[in-house]
C-alpha cells in the first residue's frame, strides 16, 4: 500500500502549515450496519463472518468496544463480556456501496488523492488550504459531508505535513476526532504514543525494536539514520526517520509491506482436509495480488487457529517467487509442520519480504514454465471471469473464502 509516498518532495509545507488531510471512518463495518438498521443504533454491535458461536468478531461498534470487544474477539467471549451484544453477519456489498458514496462526499469538499482502504482516504492540500485554520474548516466540511451520507458515519481526521503523520493524527482521537500536527509540534507531540501506534510498526517490528532497546516513541526518535537503517534492515528505516520528522518523500511505485489473506472456516470445513484446501485457495488469491502489484515474495507465514483456541504458526524463507505453483509448494511444507492435528477454526497466510520488479535482479533458478502457466491462468480468469480455471485441490471449496474486500483495492459493484 502506498501509504507514505507523497507526490512532490519539493513542495514542503511551512513549519506552521499542514500538507495532508487523512480521513478514517470510525468502526466502519459496524457503523454501516447501524446506519442500515436503526434498531442497532446506540447498541453494542459486532460484525461476524457467520452467525456461529465458534467464530470471531471482525468489527465492533464503539458501544461494544466499551466492553473490551475488538477485532478477533471470539463470539463466546463477547457474549460473556457484553450479554446484550447483537451479532450481524458481514455484508460486503453494502460496505462497498457506502464506500463509494463516501468518496463522492469527500470529493465534494476537496480532491481525494489516495484511497487507502475501505474506510480510509488521504487528500493532499495545496496553496492556502495548507494554512491550519483553512485546513481545519475543510476537515469539518468533510465530516459534515460524510454525515449527509449517513448519520451514523463519523470519521476521525488528521492534518499533518505528510501523509504518514496525517494518518497518525487521525488515530490519536477517536471517535469523531480532529487532530493537527505541524512541523513545529514535532517531535514532542508524538512522545505520548507507543511505537505500535505508528502505522507500519506491527508485532514483528515491535519485537525488532525491543531487540535494539527501543520501547518508546521518544527512544525511537532519538535514533540516528544509520541506527534506523540497522533496525529496519535497509532504506525503510531512513524513510521512517524522515516521515517522523514531517518530510515528504517521492515514491516511484506502490510500496507493499506484505500480502495476505485469512478465512474463518465454516463448520463443515473444520478439519485438516478442508482447512488445507482453503489455505491453498488463499495462497492462490495472494499470488494473484502479488503479481498485480508487480512484486515478488521471499518469505511466507502460516497461522492456524484451532477450535480449542490454541494456535500454530510458522514461516519459511524462499527464493524470490510470484508463481502459484512455487507458493503452493512452500505452503504445503509449512502445513506439514503441524504436529497436533486438531480441528482448525481459522487459516491465515501472509507473503512478506516483498521486492518490487524494479528492485530485483535476475535469478537463475526461476522457472519460465511455471511463470508462463501462472500468467496464462491469470489472463483466462480476467477474460472469462473468476475461477474459470483453478487448481484441482480447490474444486470442493469454491464457495469458501470468497473475494470480499481487499483493503488496499476496493472493488467496484
Amino acid at each position: 500500500m502506498d501509504l507514505f509516498g507523497d507526490f512532490n518532495p519539493h513542495e514542503e509545507p511551512k513549519d506552521d502549515e499542514v500538507g495532508w488531510l487523512f480521513a478514517d471512518l470510525n468502526s466502519y463495518f459496524a457503523s454501516v450496519e447501524q446506519q442500515l438498521n436503526p434498531k442497532l443504533r446506540g447498541r453494542p454491535v459486532a460484525v461476524v463472518p457467520m452467525l456461529s458461536d465458534s467464530t470471531c468478531c471482525i468489527a465492533a461498534s464503539y458501544e461494544a468496544k466499551a466492553f473490551g470487544i475488538k477485532t478477533g474477539t471470539m463470539v463466546g467471549d463477547a457474549i460473556k463480556m457484553c450479554p446484550g451484544i447483537v451479532f450481524v453477519e458481514v455484508r460486503h456489498r453494502e460496505y462497498i456501496e457506502y464506500h463509494h458514496k463516501i468518496i463522492e462526499a469527500v470529493e465534494s469538499c476537496l480532491p481525494v488523492s489516495s484511497v487507502m482502504s475501505i474506510d480510509e482516504m488521504a487528500c493532499r492540500l495545496t496553496g492556502s488550504d495548507r494554512q491550519v485554520p483553512k485546513a481545519m474548516e475543510l476537515a469539518r466540511q468533510v465530516k459534515r459531508a460524510i454525515l449527509k451520507v449517513g448519520s451514523q458515519l463519523t470519521c476521525s481526521v488528521g492534518l499533518a505535513p505528510n501523509r504518514f503523520l496525517s494518518k497518525t493524527a487521525s488515530d490519536m482521537q477517536k471517535p469523531d476526532g480532529l487532530v493537527v500536527i505541524r512541523k513545529k509540534d514535532l517531535p514532542h507531540i508524538l512522545y505520548p504514543l507507543k511505537p505500535r501506534d505508528l502505522c507500519g510498526i506491527g508485532s514483528r517490528m515491535e519485537a525488532r525494536l525491543w531487540q535494539h532497546q527501543v520501547k518508546t516513541v521518544e527512544q525511537l526518535l532519538n535514533l540516528s539514520i544509520p541506527q534506523m537503517r540497522a533496525v529496519w534492515g535497509g532504506v525503510g528505516g531512513e524513510r521512517f526517520y524522515k516521515w517522523l520528522r514531517g518530510e515528504n518523500l517521492e515514491v516511484f511505485h506502490q510500496e507493499h509491506q506484505s500480502v495476505g489473506h485469512s478465512h474463518v472456516l465454516s463448520p463443515q470445513l473444520r478439519n485438516q482436509k478442508g482447512a488445507k484446501a482453503v489455505g491453498e485457495k488463499l495462497i492462490y488469491k495472494a499470488g494473484v495480488r502479488l503479481r498485480k502489484i508487480e512484486s515478488w515474495a521471499s518469505a511466507m507465514a502460516l497461522s492456524v487457529r484451532y477450535v480449542d483456541r490454541s494456535r500454530f504458526s510458522t514461516d519459511v524463507r524462499m527464493l524470490e517467487c510470484q508463481d502459484s505453483l512455487t507458493l503452493l509448494e512452500a505452503f504445503r511444507l509449512l502445513w506439514a509442520e503441524q504436529r497436533d492435528l486438531k480441528a482448525p477454526l481459522k487459516v491465515s497466510i501472509t507473503l512478506f519480504n516483498l521486492i518490487h520488479d524494479t528492485e530485483r535482479t535476475f535469478n537463475f533458478f526461476e522457472s519460465a514454465q511455471r511463470k508462463n502457466l501462472t500468467l496464462a491462468m491469470d489472463n483466462i480468469n480476467v477474460k472469462h471471469g473468476k475461477n474459470t480455471i483453478y487448481f484441482g485441490s480447490a474444486h470442493d471449496i469454491q464457495m469458501a473464502a470468497p473475494t470480499c474486500i481487499a483493503f488496499s483495492s476496493i472493488p467496484e459493484l
